[in-house]
């Protein structure tokens, strides 16, 4: 009996995911490669700013860094998509490995030069490996039932969700006990022994992605969506950069709400609320039967998301602000799960990797561009309407792609996003 046999999963549970053959064993093995995602940022901020002494140059280092990561994902998931995750995946995994010990080391010098910790860190960014965008597109390869690889990509989110809790506190663990630059090291084995364990699994070996491809290219009722697939491959790509300006505006907003009402330690329970949200969101998501359509349901969560965060500026209290988040992020983790799932529904034949790895730029775009638009508006502006502002792109694009298009001829059509 195959992987994608309905027989082997009756049920659309997260038991039914897990059950699959070699379901946990590639999962598990993204995930530990992933993990390197939760452990890298804070290790290079940690030593950078050691090494230098200046938060500066620790910042100057991390926006090189984030901006090659960010700008050259669709490329690095094209290439895997063009020659497949065992040809492609380990040379990056193993150049992004390497130049994270080489980072860790000259960390580790005393006063390293600023220009050779910014060229490793952009050429580190730049070969980061497609781990997530991969993994969702093996997932979609393996699990043919709609409903079922709705809960498998549920569950991935929210436990990418996890990663970035647990990446920071395993840091801060190492930290007390070895320099900040071994936290680089440690996210250098993190990654290439992850990838290497993904790489050598059944399913990658066997190709199933490819296998897959052609007869997965199914009709808009069978995977829930009407619209033309590179309509939906937009829409998902616009509807995730619209999150990303209204939660990379958030984290500013607020500090800036807890110093307004002199109660700084609220910020870790705001932040904590909305992952904690956000993983019941996504656990939800994937638990309950939805018949709403993927594109319906990405537009609707999102002006959910957005209409929560705007009303949370209007909170009388910081603690009412914890409540207000902590609502907001039931809505997070399903939006970008559907907004992953529109993609791979609408991608073509040996594109859905690339189609995945364009969600993730425009949600961490979105949220790069807000965060510096929100420094600028804080002080200027009053609070409750720098929160509406940074919530009005994705209320907007909510409600634009609800309404029904004028006709079928008048919808245009531009190119999918990396062609």
């Amino acid at each position: 009996m195959s992987a994608t046999s309905p027989a082997l999963s009756p049920a659309p549970t997260y038991a039914a995911v897990l059950r699959i053959p070699h379901v946990r064993r590639t999962f598990g093995a993204a995930l530990l490669g992933r993990l390197s995602n939760g452990t890298a940022p804070l290790s290079l901020l940690l030593s950078v700013k050691t090494s230098t002494g200046s938060y500066a140059a620790a910042g100057t280092v991390m926006a090189v860094w984030g901006l090659t990561t960010v700008l050259l994902s669709p490329a690095r998931a094209a290439l895997v998509d063009r020659l497949g995750p065992r040809r492609a995946l380990p040379p990056l995994a193993l150049g992004y490995a390497l130049l994270l010990t080489a980072l860790a080391v000259a960390a580790a010098g005393t006063a390293p030069p600023l220009l050779t910790l910014m060229a490793l860190a952009g050429a580190a960014g730049a070969v980061t490996p497609p781990l997530g965008p991969v993994m969702r597109a093996q997932l979609s390869a393996m699990i043919p039932d709609r409903d079922l690889l709705r809960r498998a990509y549920s569950l991935d989110t929210v436990a990418e969700e996890l990663l970035f809790v647990s990446g920071p506190l395993l840091v801060g663990l190492l930290t007390g006990y070895a320099p900040a630059a071994a936290g680089l090291a440690v996210s250098a084995g993190l990654v290439l022994t992850g990838t290497l364990a993904l790489v050598t699994s059944p399913v990658v070996r066997g190709g199933a992605g490819r296998k897959r491809a052609d007869a997965s290219e199914a009709s808009g009722a069978e995977t829930g969506t009407t619209l033309p697939a590179r309509t939906g491959v937009v829409r998902a790509v616009a509807v995730a950069a619209s999150m990303g300006v209204c939660l990379g505006a958030f984290d500013l907003l607020v500090i800036a709400f807890a110093d307004a009402h002199h109660r700084p330690g609220v910020v870790p329970w705001a932040m904590s609320a909305l992952s904690a949200g956000s993983a019941v969101g996504g656990l939800v998501l994937g638990a309950v039967d939805v018949r709403i359509p993927t594109a319906v349901r990405l537009s609707l969560l999102t002006l959910g998301l957005g209409a929560v965060l705007a009303a949370a500026g209007l909170s009388p209290h910081p603690y009412v602000l914890v409540g207000c988040v902590a609502l907001g992020g039931l809505f997070l983790a399903p939006a970008l799960t559907s907004a992953y799932l529109l993609a791979d529904e609408s991608a073509g034949p040996g594109r859905r990797t690339r189609a995945g790895a364009w969600v993730n730029t425009a949600f961490n775009a979105g949220g790069t561009a807000a965060t510096a638009g929100a420094g600028l508006l804080v002080g200027r502006l009053p609070l409750a309407l720098c929160f509406a502002l940074a919530a009005l792109p994705a209320v907007v694009t909510a409600v634009v792609t609800l309404l029904p298009a004028p006709s079928a001829a008048g919808i245009a059509v531009g190119a999918e996003p990396g062609e």
